[in-house]
């Protein structure tokens, strides 16, 4: 590299945007991911070994696809190529293939090509590629946010391995918000730049997961904001509000605001409200709560305040958990919601937790009662000399499949735990309890 190669390389590294710049050179700079890149990891290995077979990057935006390829071209002892399937068309590919090639031939070196958005190339442009993968012509590297089981053809991801990157942590995204404010050589530090601690909390919360995000903020925010008396860049939670377009909501998530919106929300689902359940669930998720923290307190509510009056609503809120674990954010937003007003329009009746408390009760203060005899298991031999099983009477031989008989232990054998209300699918428990009991 002569003197102008380096001027320009310098030229276009300080004009690049911040989250270009700042990206991880090698593997042990990259935050996040260590369920794929810890370093007992097979992606770890194969990188820092340069034995890297064809894989697939899957994961929302800002999560670290296209900084893992750039450490990995960093890393390779083979050739480096970049495509990006929204510009890129078939001769494109063509060159590439041709190149990779010849590199082979003349110096053995494989060539390592990265497809950028790799869901966006049509099934012919996708099945070009694959002959080439299949003889090692050229290792593929794919990045892609929507699923690859849907959008990369069948035969790519047979040849492939599949690594799903996660969005990632409000501390990773902390990290990385203190390394583009400090680092002097490819982020913000030249600036002489300082940010609040409130600031991090704040930018880190509502990047919800995408770094880029994040970074973008802070780079707006250094560049447009004027230094103090001392010449200090001051980024401050106005100044980061601004550059995220978004309104700092009073809530700390470890302190007592998250607890008193996560009591409102769940107040407003017992008492019926939805107007209130779905506000306080927008307030939450404004402020970067966790997704999963908010479906495990619905589905807390769907038992504990509806229980029987409308067993369907724990199936729904259970079905919004694991929905919103594989779409994320913002589309998790509706399935929450959906599932909180189901919770809030549904008859209530809390028979359900009271019935469980009182049991749970009996069953800690009183350690003398046994399972009647004529429960007691029967299948073996001699079960009937120890009177165990005999005199039990079998449901389905009687009237209504119902036949009156002790099941509770002596002692406490005319306790009732269970108490149907007269709300929802409960009145229909009671109706049915007393039509097989002939009451």
């Amino acid at each position: 590299m002569d003197l102008f190669d380096y001027a320009r390389t310098i030229k276009k590294d300080t004009e690049s945007p911040l989250a270009s710049r700042i990206r991880p050179k090698t593997l042990d700079e990259v935050v996040g991911q260590e369920h794929i890149i810890g370093k007992d990891k097979l992606l770890y290995r194969a990188i820092k070994a340069d034995k890297l077979s064809s894989v697939i990057f899957y994961g929302p935006p800002g999560t670290g696809k296209t900084t893992l390829a750039k450490v990995i071209s960093n890393t390779t002892k083979g050739v480096f190529k970049q495509l990006n399937a929204t510009v890129a068309g078939k001769k494109d590919m063509q060159a590439v293939v041709s190149e990779a090639k010849d590199e082979f031939a003349i110096s053995s070196r494989r060539t390592i090509l990265f497809i950028d958005e790799i869901h966006r190339f049509n099934k012919g442009q996708q099945d070009y590629l694959l002959p080439f993968v299949e003889d090692g012509t050229i290792i593929l590297i794919g990045a892609t946010t929507e699923n690859p089981y849907f959008e990369v053809n069948r035969a790519l991801i047979s040849r492939s391995i599949v690594f799903e990157l996660k969005p990632l942590s409000t501390e990773n995204i902390k990290t990385l918000i203190m390394r583009a404010v400090t680092d002097e050589q490819y982020g913000m530090g030249v600036y002489n730049a300082a940010i609040d601690d409130e600031a991090v909390e704040f930018l880190a919360n509502i990047a919800n997961g995408d770094a880029r995000a994040a970074l973008n903020a802070i780079e707006l925010g250094v560049l447009t904001t004027s230094p103090d008396e001392n010449g200090v860049i001051n980024i401050t939670l106005e100044v980061a509000e601004q550059c995220i377009q978004k309104r700092a909501l009073q809530y700390d998530k470890d302190g007592d605001n998250h607890y008193d919106t996560i009591s409102a929300f769940i107040k407003s689902m017992r008492g019926s409200d939805p107007d209130a359940a779905v506000y306080y669930l927008a307030k939450m998720l404004y402020a970067g709560e966790s997704i999963e923290f908010i479906a495990r307190r619905i589905m807390i509510c769907a038992s504990e305040d509806v229980g029987m009056a409308n067993p369907n609503a724990l199936t729904v809120a259970t079905a919004a958990s694991d929905a919103v674990r594989q779409i994320g954010m913002p589309e998790a937003q509706i399935i929450l919601a959906h599932a909180a007003i189901c919770v809030a329009t549904s008859p209530k009746s809390n028979a359900v937790v009271n019935s469980i408390g009182k049991a749970m009760e009996v069953v800690k203060t009183r350690t003398d009662l046994r399972v009647p005899t004529h429960l007691q298991d029967a299948h073996y031999n001699g079960h009937d000399k120890l009177g165990h099983g005999v005199g039990y009477k079998y449901a389905h031989n009687y009237p209504n499949h119902y036949v009156e008989q002790q099941y509770l232990p002596d002692g406490i054998k005319d306790m009732t735990f269970y108490e149907p209300g007269d709300m929802g699918y409960e009145k229909n428990i009671k109706e049915y309890f007393n039509t097989i009991k002939n009451k």
